[in-house]
């Protein structure tokens, strides 16, 4: 077999491999998950065929958020590399591990999620919806918080922008289009989180889009990981709102009142109005900054 042979991919389709790959990842999410759940959390077969978004969410705001993150994760190790290296073939460090990145947009990245959940958490206090009424600070539960934050980032990033939005983009010529389908699945992928809601579904599609806007110019994880590791570290265990619906162990205790609309329920800040003007705006201005940052750098290379 010619080595142009060997580096073709079992399905030529980046759309068909992105396809194939969420079917896989739900069956093997079922037959993991659903075992452990049974077996560790007590949970019924019936309960799971009556009420499985219901039973789901009960098990994220429980005592089974460690267990359900851990399984999350090793799915996401599996899923990701056997069709990166069987089906894509390719190795694991092409979905954009190079440290090049780390200095510059990953920093950058890394004080993103500070930066617009203090924007938007003044608003909302200004509003008169926020009140900090305390301070509870446990070194031991931020250091467990901060390792149940990473590996949630780490797990989502290497599957909606590491494969999911890297096979995308080979499919469409457009990059927005590749980078719209991915903020899809991404809000699908938190549908049976906690108090979710039509405004908070809609916010994490533009958290899915903020996420993946420097990954369509660079190919590189590190600003989407630390941008999604200081978002919901700094978003619940600092600032004590709940991270998409799930409840954590805080630094600040918050007392969110008012209007739903603003305050986001009990999804927590994610399901806000603020959220989403805040966010919308930051896309807007990554998105002009990236695209006039590459398109210079594109220009100089060529010229």
């Amino acid at each position: 077999m010619s080595d142009q042979a060997i580096k073709n991919p079992v399905l030529r389709q980046g759309w068909l491999r992105v396809l194939v790959f969420c079917v896989s990842f739900c069956v093997l999410s079922i037959l993991i998950a659903v075992p452990a759940v049974i077996t560790v959390a007590g949970v019924s077969v019936d309960d799971l065929k009556a009420k499985p978004i219901a039973t789901l969410s009960g098990l994220l705001t429980g005592n089974y958020l460690w267990l359900m993150v851990l399984l999350e994760f090793a799915i996401a190790m599996v899923s990701v590399g056997i069709f990166r290296l069987l089906i894509d073939r390719r190795s694991l460090g092409t979905l954009g591990w190079g440290l090049e990145a780390v200095p510059g947009e990953g920093v950058t990245g890394l004080f993103m999620g500070p930066a617009l959940l203090g924007v938007t958490a003044l608003l909302m206090m200004a509003s008169g919806h926020l009140e900090w009424v305390d301070i509870s600070f446990d070194p031991s539960s931020l250091f467990v918080s901060l390792g149940l934050m990473a590996l949630i980032a780490f797990s989502e990033e290497m599957v909606f922008r590491g494969y999911i939005l890297n096979n995308l983009l080979e499919s469409f010529p457009n990059k927005w289009v590749a980078l719209l389908i991915s903020g899809v699945l991404f809000a699908g992928f938190h549908f049976t989180n906690p108090g979710i809601h039509t405004l908070a579904f809609a916010n994490l599609f533009l958290a899915g889009l903020l996420l993946g806007v420097n990954y369509i110019y660079t190919r590189n994880l590190w600003f989407s990981f630390l941008f999604h590791l200081s978002w919901n570290f700094f978003q619940g265990p600092i600032l004590g709102f709940r991270v998409s619906g799930l409840s954590l162990p805080t630094l600040l205790v918050a007392e969110p009142k008012g209007d739903l609309f603003i305050t986001g329920g009990d999804f927590g800040l994610e399901g806000s109005i603020l959220n989403t003007t805040v966010s919308v705006l930051a896309l807007c201005v990554l998105a002009l900054f990236f695209e006039k940052k590459y398109a210079a750098r594109s220009q100089q290379l060529t010229a």
